[in-house]
């Protein structure tokens, strides 16, 4: 199961190991409970720390109890933790055997303050790169508090648990049998559901904070090169951000973020956050922006409402809030998201193993999701609304010789349909000839394209006709003191590195808007 390399960094990691535990196997007589075993065995011969012992007890099967010996602490997986999962296997196996986690100590504190008795079970995919957050964050809240208990299950493995609980997108967290939460969560927003009061709690502390020199609004790549450029310049910044790492937490594969030939999404958002934290700037995580209030004088604060009822104020502030996925805005496609509408084909894909499946959008990231499928469903139907596609000729050639794939050009998707409880096909318009035709299918896949997230800018700053923020060359909008950065912007060529440039030029901009002000402006904190 472990290559040499593998063995090594592992034999590594495990002599991190403080407390014995042991790998608790329910097994059967399948060739995946042998694949396990033979994993669980590799893996208890490089520590004298870990044993092996069986117990088939279990109804899940092939399944393993991650336990602390002589105490109650413990994980299982469901399935064989491999592919996007082997991290949150190795960082379960450390934190079982009492090596202490990087999580803040206050969020610790809350972790083992929850009062209540908390079975979780989370479904996730190899595949998807969103789950390894939402199962890590829950063993380590089970190894915190001892009456959260976590399964963390591979669907693809325990399909008739899929079919009966009718997940058709994943993560899925269930919590005590009945649904909890769906898509990537870590643990502050798992707490922030269990425990309600900690929204009000965080907000209070917000809006007590001084003002801010910077005050950045997003936590992607742009939203975190402009804070470091800033507190590089020694000034007070601050980031508040929905979710930091933004939109490249999503994205699968990364090769051209130039010096780093490969990475993926989740790696790269965490090294950024690293990153950031080196220099000491004030980040608020899970906090949507909701308002933004312009100073009345040149010199005076910016003041940013967030949707927690938290209020900040700064002497300049430089949005980055980022793109979203943009939906087809179609009868059907809200009632039946994650029940058949997804739009993440890397996450979701071995969920439809077998099965019919439509790909919406016929781009770069429509053809790549096509193909991707194409390996896994029984048939993929690509629908474009234009007359050819627009993907690069070299992934066109690609789609063309698969066998299990038809391409729809001149569509219009009109409609998902369903029976109530998850997809069974999708209504097109013929552009060419306006007939209307229905493919009987079970999932969709929508790729076309990003919108801003400026909603909340509406009347406050200059936005194009599509939402974008409109900024000159030095990333200023229509408003002094205030700067854009990243996809949220006019700039062209929505790419993670013109992300990280247009944020350390936003942030630049800033700086030398502060150090312009008039010598009677308000400026006591660029000088402390």
């Amino acid at each position: 199961m472990l290559d040499a390399n593998l063995k090594t960094q592992l034999k590594t990691y495990l002599a991190n190991i403080v407390r014995p535990i042991e790998l608790v196997a329910s097994l059967d007589g399948s060739g995946k409970s042998r694949e396990l075993e033979a994993l669980l065995g590799e893996i208890a011969a490089l520590s004298d720390a870990v044993s092996y012992v069986r117990d088939d007890g279990e109804a899940r099967r092939p399944s393993f109890l991650i336990r602390r010996v002589g105490t109650d602490v413990s994980v299982r997986f469901a399935g064989i933790p491999m592919g996007h999962e082997f991290t949150s296997l190795v960082l379960a196996l450390l934190q079982v055997g009492g090596h202490p986690s990087k999580l803040a100590q206050e969020v610790i504190e809350q972790v083992q303050a929850l009062d209540g008795d908390f079975a979780f079970e989370s479904y996730f995919s190899l595949s998807c790169q969103n789950c390894p957050d939402v199962v890590q964050a829950l063993n380590l809240m089970s190894v915190l508090n001892p009456r959260i208990r976590h399964v963390a299950i591979e669907g693809g493995l325990f399909q008739d648990e899929v079919t009966a609980r009718q997940i058709m997108s994943v993560p899925a967290i269930f919590l005590n049998g009945e649904p909890f939460g769906q898509g990537r969560m870590n643990v502050e927003q798992i707490l922030a559901k269990l425990d309600t009061g900690s929204s009000a709690r965080a907000a209070e502390k917000i809006s007590a904070k001084a003002p801010f020199d910077v005050l950045v609004v997003g936590g992607g790549p742009a939203g975190a090169s402009a804070a470091i450029y800033a507190a590089r310049k020694g000034i007070r910044t601050a980031i508040a951000a929905e979710r930091v790492g933004g939109q490249v937490l999503d994205t699968m594969s990364i090769e051209n973020f130039i010096s780093v030939p490969h990475t993926e999404g989740p790696r790269l958002a965490g090294d950024l956050e690293r990153h950031v934290a080196e220099y000491g700037v004030d980040v608020m995580n899970l906090q949507r922006a909701e308002t933004l209030i312009p100073a009345t004088e040149e010199g005076g604060l910016h003041e940013v409402r967030l949707q927690s009822g938290a209020s900040l104020k700064a002497r300049t502030v430089i949005l980055a809030t980022g793109a979203r996925w943009r939906q087809m805005n179609v009868p059907g496609e809200d009632a039946y998201r994650n029940k058949g509408v997804t739009y993440c084909p890397h996450c979701d894909g071995p969920l439809f193993k077998g099965k019919r499946v439509a790909v919406i959008g016929g781009g770069n990231s429509g053809v790549e999701a096509a193909i991707d499928l194409a390996g896994v469903v029984a048939h993929v139907t690509l629908i474009e609304y234009a007359s050819d596609l627009r993907a690069d000729a070299v992934l066109q050639r690609k789609l063309a010789s698969l066998p299990n794939v038809k391409v729809i050009t001149s569509a219009l998707t009109t409609e998902v349909t369903g029976d109530g409880t998850r997809v069974t096909g999708l209504t097109y318009k013929d552009r060419n000839h306006d007939s209307v035709h229905q493919i009987e299918l079970e999932g969709i896949f929508v790729q076309i394209g990003l919108v801003p997230n400026t909603e909340w800018l509406r009347d406050t700053v200059a936005l194009t006709p599509h939402g974008e923020i409109e900024v000159d060359h030095r990333g200023e909008t229509s408003r002094p003191g205030i700067f854009g950065a990243g996809d949220v912007t006019t700039v062209p060529y929505k790419q993670i590195v013109i992300a990280v440039g247009e944020g350390s030029k936003a942030s630049l901009s800033a700086f030398d808007y502060l150090i312009r002000l008039p010598a009677d402006a308000p400026v006591e904190a660029i000088a402390a």
